[in-house]
């Protein structure tokens, strides 16, 4: 089968008032009646990221992770919103290398300072129109009277059920009556929706005396400073966690300017190297130089070059990014168009690099001489643990062209619950090393680093295009290759988002940071023959399952920004919809 005789299984949702894409279609419904309702992108994004945290909580918790990117339209302004925690006051790397000879468990003592709450009232306080309650309100009902069971929740579910029984409040919510719920089956999370109607009432009482922003604050504060945060850390005490009441009460989520990298005479908006955005921008600017159409899409030359630029813009993430606040990152260096044609050398046409390459050099910048991706973690050999890729995407587009866009990760499956909250703490903190040189190092106040993606594409005046995906160490990847299916290859946004992809799995990822050098997974139907060619130039191929949900699950809203148009793709691997009028 080649390219041309792909035929998408969807249509491509479009409209030119609103739109919604989303990991899970319950959550985009949500988001699209917010915009129905007169709300704009970020009171629309909000609700569809609470919702997520209720549909998908298997994937992504309330208390998980959620980093934001906003456009507003009118004064162009690109903002993030890191929606990611911070290590405790009481975290180091000693800790780690006295208790557990250097790693970081999966647990109560890898949890991190919750952040979604913070990043959500945030961003209603500084764009949005709407109270939490009313946003959240949705996604209280779906806790509260419950949801049907679908496949792939189930699925997850079944796939970790020995870890769900080792927490009692895990196994109360997801093995009700001690059994996986059955498909169609109502679900219910009885104490999660209390936690948020909690969050809401305290809202409403604030409001009634000082207006909408006293309630979104008084919303925050029932959660890091109230109830909440003291059940929070009484669970920590009792299980010997490191994350404190006063580590909650410090905590506030950071608004900044979002990292602007290119293509061609695309504008790429991201969060910053304490995510691995970057590496997306970078991969990109390295391909910026070759002729991608005349390789043909999915052809042995194309899959070869977009695999070699992961590879080095994955060597570059793990040698040098880190949180700004801890580690000096060369970020305007790195997305330069000179370092990239530096780097765009190591391809080589004719053979594929063994492994992830060293870092680059960068003139006045220490070089790290190793790949400290592959040393400086500690990890498991074999099979994932079970928290890898608990991750789900959703965008906005409103009328006036603003867009709101986030990758919320961290999921209750994998991570204890505390049993009165229906909440789990955010284990995150995993994604760190314990050696001190490294730039993800464990410190406290610092955030791990995430490798969660939201993007903004721009070309100005022309087109307007947020996208992502959940998917570990695939997520750049999937991104990447929608991007070029929509924007070299001419596909609607739909076929975009359907067609066959590819994955290499010679970096680091994850929370293990497991590597296989020179693996590269491809996805049925692209031919035995392209597999053959890409073996015979060093690649060690092997094969998904034919839309196969590992493969990445890509959202995505583009917008002509001449006619009005916006056209929705999202990935049937999963669950996610788009929805549009």
């Amino acid at each position: 089968m080649t390219t041309s005789d792909f035929r998408a299984h969807r249509p491509t949702v479009t409209g030119t008032r609103h739109m919604v894409a989303a990991g899970h279609y319950l959550a985009a419904h949500v988001g699209f009646s917010v915009l129905e309702a007169g709300g704009n992108a970020v009171d629309a994004g909000v609700a569809t990221g609470i919702t997520e945290g209720v549909v998908e909580s298997h994937f992504h918790a309330f208390s998980g992770v959620s980093p934001i990117l906003v456009y507003q339209a009118g004064s162009g302004e690109v903002a993030t919103i890191d929606g990611i925690g911070t290590w405790p006051k009481a975290a180091s790397c000693q800790y780690f290398q006295d208790r557990f000879e250097g790693k970081i468990p999966q647990g109560d003592q890898s949890a991190i300072v919750p952040a979604p709450p913070d990043a959500w009232i945030t961003a209603l306080r500084r764009w949005g129109t709407m109270s939490f309650g009313e946003v959240a309100g949705r996604a209280i009902a779906f806790a509260r009277d419950g949801f049907p069971m679908y496949p792939h929740m189930k699925m997850l579910i079944e796939d970790r059920v020995d870890l769900i029984r080792g927490w009692p409040g895990n196994s109360a919510v997801f093995l009700p009556d001690g059994r996986v719920p059955a498909v169609g089956e109502l679900f219910r999370q009885p104490a999660l929706a209390a936690t948020l109607q909690h969050m809401a009432d305290e809202e409403k009482a604030a409001a009634a005396k000082g207006g909408r922003d006293a309630g979104l604050r008084a919303a925050r504060d029932a959660f890091y400073k109230g109830d909440i945060a003291r059940a929070f850390a009484a669970y920590m005490k009792e299980r010997h966690g490191l994350l404190t009441y006063d580590d909650m009460a410090g905590f506030e989520a950071t608004v900044e300017p979002a990292v602007k990298g290119h293509y061609r005479d695309f504008e790429l908006y991201g969060c910053g190297p304490w995510t691995g955005a970057p590496m997306l921008s970078q991969a990109l600017g390295i391909l910026d130089g070759l002729d991608l159409e005349g390789m043909g899409h999915n052809s042995p030359a194309y899959i070869h070059a977009l695999t070699e630029a992961i590879k080095i813009a994955a060597a570059d993430r793990h040698g040098y990014y880190g949180d700004p606040r801890f580690v000096d990152v060369p970020i305007d260096a790195l997305l330069s168009p000179d370092y990239a044609a530096e780097r765009r050398r190591l391809i080589d046409p004719g053979q594929a690099l063994p492994d992830m390459p060293a870092p680059g050099r960068i003139e006045g910048v220490p070089w790290p001489a190793t790949a400290p991706g592959l040393d400086g973690f500690p990890a498991d050999a074999g099979k994932a643990r079970a928290g890898a890729l608990a991750t789900t995407f959703f965008c906005v587009v409103d009328s006036q062209s603003n867009v709101f866009a986030s990758t919320p990760s961290s999921g209750a499956v994998s991570a204890p619950i505390v049993p009165e909250l229906g909440l789990p703490v955010s284990t995150f903190g995993v994604h760190s090393s314990t050696d001190p040189e490294h730039p993800h190092a464990v410190a406290p106040g610092k955030r791990p680093n995430c490798g969660c993606m939201p993007t903004l594409a721009i070309r100005p005046g022309r087109d307007l295009m947020p996208f992502g995906s959940p998917g570990s160490g695939v997520i750049p990847q999937a991104m990447m290759q929608v991007f070029f299916n929509i924007n070299l290859f001419g596909m609607a946004p739909q076929e975009a988002v359907e067609v066959p992809r590819f994955a290499s799995y010679s970096f680091p990822a994850g929370e293990t940071r497991e590597t296989h050098p020179g693996l590269l997974r491809l996805e049925p139907p692209i031919a035995q023959d392209v597999a053959a060619a890409l073996s015979e130039i060093g690649h060690r191929v092997e094969w998904f399952g034919e839309r196969h949900w590992l493969v990445g699950s890509v959202s995505a809203i583009h917008k002509n920004l001449e006619t009005g148009v916006m056209a929705g793709g999202a990935d049937p691997r999963r669950q996610a919809y788009a929805v549009g009028l």
